[in-house]
């Protein structure tokens, strides 16, 4: 499984509010619903986050064994 936890940790410390990630960054609010839900990305999508917070993939997400 997949899980998106990292990228919320990685916002706090860059203090980047999922506000700003809508209203500065122009993500949809059905993107931060699925980083939330753990639903699936497109590596286009993963891609654009690590420009946006200038993170490694790993700062987004972590592989969790079932």
């Amino acid at each position: 499984m997949i899980s998106y936890k990292p990228f919320y940790k990685t916002i706090k410390e860059k203090n980047i509010s999922t506000y700003k990630l809508i209203n500065t960054y122009g993500l949809s609010r059905s993107l931060i619903d699925r980083l939330k839900h753990n639903k699936p990305l497109s590596t286009v999508t993963i891609n654009d986050l690590c420009k946006i917070l200038d993170c490694k993939i790993e700062d987004i997400l972590e592989y969790i064994k079932d």
